[in-house]
This record gives structure tokens, C-alpha cells and sequence, in this order.
């Protein structure tokens, strides 16, 4: 490979991942927030368990990035803050475990489409096989989570 082509696939390949970093950290992000709001004990452990893959998945991808020179990059403080107000807004008159189940499905379900359509976007880019994978994980993690939500609807 030239050395064109494998700088075009190393920057191909941080974009990518810099945004799915984004996604996965904005998951996690999510249930640190509604977290407060959960009662029940299974949905509580449930969404723990959630949380750790969730981490692991940022971590993994945070050393990707690294190991190239880069710095991870969360989303900006104004878009953290804008979620976590909707997120109390929406619990405000329903903290339910359904309602709660029903935001993380949807929640998910966001994040189960942003993460694909990068995957598709980056497939002809030339990105790195490693970080489609990883990106790959993290929609089958995902949709796995959607179809554990509905348990609480």
C-alpha cells in the first residue's frame, strides 16, 4: 500500500472511530443519568451490567485512538447537558421501570442506527477492519440491549 492510501485509511479510520467513540460514551452517559431514577432492583442491575459494557466498548476504542496519536473526544458539554435535562424531563412525571425501559429502548435504538449508518458510510472508506468490528459489537450489544429493555415494558 502506498503511503497516500495509508494515511487516507488512518484518517478514515480516526474519524470513525471518534464518532463511535461519541455514540458509546453518549450510551453510557444515559444510564449514569437515569440511573438516579431507577427502583426496581432488576432494571437497576440490569442497566449496571449495561454500563460496564458500555465502558468496556469506550475503553476499547479510546486505546484505538490513542494508539494512533489521537485524544478521544467526547460530544460538547451543551449537547451532555441537553440530553441529561430531556432525560429528567422525561422522568419527571414517569419514573417508572417501563418508562425507563422505553427511553433506553429508544435510546438504543438512536444509537443502533447512528452507529450503522457510520459503518456504512466508513465500509467504502477504507477504515480499518479492527474498528468496523468494533463498531459492528457495539449494534449487536445494542440491539441485544433493546430486546432485554422490553422484559420491563
Amino acid at each position: 500500500m502506498n503511503t497516500f492510501m495509508e494515511t487516507n485509511e488512518k484518517n478514515s479510520t480516526q474519524e470513525f472511530l471518534g464518532e463511535l467513540y461519541k455514540n458509546v460514551k453518549m450510551g453510557s452517559d444515559a444510564i449514569v443519568n437515569i440511573m438516579p431514577k431507577v427502583t426496581g432492583k432488576e432494571l437497576r442491575q440490569e442497566l449496571t451490567a449495561e454500563l460496564n459494557r458500555y465502558e468496556e466498548f469506550a475503553k476499547e476504542i479510546a486505546n484505538e485512538i490513542t494508539s494512533a496519536g489521537n485524544d478521544p473526544k467526547e460530544e460538547n458539554i451543551l449537547a451532555k447537558l441537553g440530553a441529561k435535562m430531556g432525560m429528567a424531563m422525561n422522568t419527571m412525571m414517569d419514573s417508572t421501570d417501563s418508562h425507563i425501559a422505553q427511553m433506553m429502548i429508544e435510546g438504543a435504538t438512536m444509537g443502533i442506527t447512528e452507529n450503522t449508518k457510520l459503518i456504512h458510510e466508513y465500509e467504502n472508506k477504507h477504515c480499518s477492519e479492527r474498528s468496523l468490528k468494533l463498531a459492528r459489537e457495539t449494534v449487536a450489544f445494542m440491539e441485544d440491549s433493546v430486546e432485554r429493555m422490553k422484559n420491563y415494558l
